[in-house]
Order: C-alpha cells, then sequence, then structure tokens
C-alpha cells in the first residue's frame, strides 16, 4: 500500500470518530473499573488504556512486541463467559500477529509470569467483534508467559 494512501486512509479515521466514540470508550473504562473494583484487583492502567494485573512477574526475560512467544491463556468476557482457552501447554504465537491489547500486554511479564490482562474493545476486536465476541467487548485474558521461544 502507498505511504499517502496509508496517511490518508488514518487521517480519515481520526477524522471520523465522533462524540459516540468518545462516550462509548468512557462506557468502556466505566466498565472496566467497575469489574477491578467488583473482583479486587490491584491493575495498572497502561497510556493505550489497557489494565493489567501482574500476580506473578516471572523470573525470565521480557518478550518484545516482535518476540515469538507460549502462552496458557484463558479467554472471557466481563459477564466471565469464556470465548476460547488454551490447554496448560499454551500455544505459541508472534507477538507482531495477534490484538494489541496481547501485543502490549505479554511485554510486562517475564517468562513464567502470571497475570490478567483487561483489555478494552479498540485493542482488541473493536466494535465488530470476532466469532462469538460480540463488538465493542471488552476482554479478559488469565495469562501465563510459559517461553520466549
Amino acid at each position: 500500500m502507498k505511504p499517502y494512501l496509508i496517511l490518508f486512509i488514518s487521517i480519515f479515521i481520526f477524522i471520523s470518530c465522533s462524540k459516540d466514540d468518545d462516550d462509548f470508550e468512557a462506557q468502556t473504562e466505566a466498565d472496566i473499573i467497575k469489574y477491578i473494583d467488583d473482583n479486587n484487583l490491584n491493575a495498572t492502567r497502561s497510556n493505550s488504556g489497557l489494565y493489567y494485573v501482574i500476580n506473578n512477574e516471572g523470573t525470565g526475560t521480557r518478550p518484545m512486541s516482535s518476540s515469538n512467544v507460549t502462552v496458557a491463556y484463558k479467554g472471557y468476557l466481563l459477564d466471565g463467559s469464556v470465548f476460547d482457552q488454551s490447554d496448560s501447554n499454551g500455544i505459541s504465537f508472534g507477538l507482531n500477529q495477534v490484538i494489541a491489547g496481547w501485543t502490549e500486554g505479554i511485554t510486562y511479564f517475564k517468562e513464567g509470569g502470571e497475570g490478567i490482562l483487561l483489555i478494552p474493545s479498540n485493542l482488541g476486536y473493536g466494535n465488530n467483534g470476532q466469532g462469538s465476541i460480540p463488538g465493542g467487548a471488552v476482554l479478559v485474558f488469565d495469562i501465563k508467559l510459559i517461553s520466549i521461544n
């Protein structure tokens, strides 16, 4: 794709954002904060709006956003309904091949680390959703970073 086309599309998307999007993001933030409070979590908010909980930081190295990793996980919605999970051996993938919330969130852990990612929809599957994940959904993942491959 030509660089000027990417720039045009980026500007168009930025200009197209409406007050409704701001209201939606504020509601998403409120939903995440309520979930954190209801579950007595000690979460940290990143600049992107991702929240993460480090239950065990791990002792190995920390991955970069381009690393290939193996992660065991359970993904669910704020209401607790599970939409996906791996077995205890986890799955391997490149952090540059997954949703933005994972690309960023996994880098907060070292090998062997465990915790929770609370991913707003703009860092997940957006307003369109994916499969059984509805549009605008906040995603919650229990994760264990098994290894950096």
